[in-house]
């Protein structure tokens, strides 16, 4: 079974420590102090002195805790099976929170950090019972531990009022550099504007003294025209009577006009309505005289079956040549019937165009006269 290391083995504990600063801004200067300070060689011994910095600073915990959040950025540092990658890593930083009830007064400048401590000396730590007697000097050392506990308090809360002025400084910094920035762009504003203003103040001057000039042309044209509509308003008067009374007969004489082309349009649908009843009775004619060829054609194929049976029969020749006879005669009246009807249809259609020609013509030349006579008023 593969036993749980706090560490890896070929990493030192001084690589997760500087890692520190960048997840908690104020480690940035133990780092610095630490690195700063001579006769450190060793990974080891910076890491010996950050944490003794640490304990006097009272924050071990809250640094290892940002370390244990952040467990994705352990792994570079740490085995999957180390302690500080398992649940008892933060059960451990949980325990560390007690150290920051001691108050460590370590030394960190002058000792040999990165050589192995064999054996430690608690002789220093430990007292005496004559020091246990001397109550005075214990309530010395109280007072003492006490004003100093009020310096890391005080020290403290400078360290919140330094970081939240620095940070109003810069906010302030920003804030000033955009009124800066601003009161320059209003200044160049400012100085556009008083050109501008100069600007519209001469235009003014020109078009108030313009505006003058054209007054005064005006007032002496109005003057002048003002006189003669005096002089002209007898006149005017005179000629708006006389144009109204000219008015008034063309108004009549274009409504009698109206009433002519509304009685000229009635005749004029009366003539496409006779018209439309000619063309009926033309059809119709012409339906008969294809019934009247049809029965021609019905007595010729009679006659060619006469005829043939006329060759067939001897005995009945007689009675069929007279039968053909008058087949034949009435053949002739009902052609010459049929001449005639063609004849006199012909006879219709022509006479019915002329009369419609002659109709349209008398319509249109009316119609014509009606709306020259109605341009000539409304003119």
């Amino acid at each position: 079974m593969v036993r749980k290391s706090f560490l890896s083995y070929n990493k030192t504990i001084w690589g997760p420590l500087e890692l520190v600063e960048k997840l908690y801004p104020e480690a940035e200067e133990i780092g610095a102090s630490v690195r700063d300070l001579p006769g450190l060689k060793t990974p080891l011994g910076r890491a010996r002195a950050w944490l003794r910095l640490a304990l006097m600073q009272k924050k071990m915990a809250d640094y290892l805790r940002c370390l244990i959040i952040q467990r994705d950025l352990l792994s570079e540092f740490y085995e999957y099976h180390a302690l500080m990658m398992e649940e008892e890593g933060a059960v451990i930083v949980g325990l560390l929170v007690g150290l920051n009830v001691i108050d460590a007064n370590l030394c960190v400048k002058g000792e040999d950090l990165d050589s192995q401590v064999g054996v430690i000396d608690f002789s220093m730590y430990l007292k005496n019972e004559e020091d246990v007697g001397n109550k005075e000097r214990n309530v010395q050392i109280a007072a003492i531990l006490d004003q100093k506990n009020y310096v890391e308090e005080l020290n403290r809360q400078l360290n919140s009022t330094v970081s939240s002025l620095h940070s109003r400084v810069d906010s302030l910094e920003k804030s000033n550099t955009k009124l800066i920035e601003e009161l320059a762009i209003a200044k160049n504003n400012i100085i556009k504007l008083q050109e501008e203003n100069h600007q519209l103040r001469n235009e003014n001057k020109l078009i108030l003294m313009k505006t003058q000039q054209h007054l005064e042309v005006t007032k002496v044209d109005v003057e002048a025209e003002l006189q003669t509509y005096k002089h002209s308003r007898q006149g005017l008067d005179e000629m708006y009577n006389e144009a109204r009374r000219q008015l008034r007969d063309e108004s009549q004489l274009r409504q009698d006009v109206e009433n002519e082309l509304a009685v000229q349009v009635s005749m004029k649908h009366e003539i496409e309505l006779a018209m439309k009843l000619l063309e009926k009775d033309i059809h119709e004619k012409q339906d008969t005289l294809i019934g009247l060829r049809q029965q021609l054609e019905e007595v010729k194929a009679i006659n060619i079956e006469m005829y043939q049976k006329l060759q067939g029969s001897e005995d009945g020749l007689k009675e069929k040549n007279e039968i053909i006879a008058r087949l034949e005669e009435k053949t002739n009246k009902i052609t010459v019937a049929m001449r005639q009807l063609e004849q006199s249809d012909n006879d219709l259609l022509t006479q019915t165009r002329t009369i419609a020609m002659s109709l349209v013509k008398c319509a249109s030349s009316d119609t014509q006269d009606q709306y020259k006579l109605v341009k000539d008023i409304s003119f």
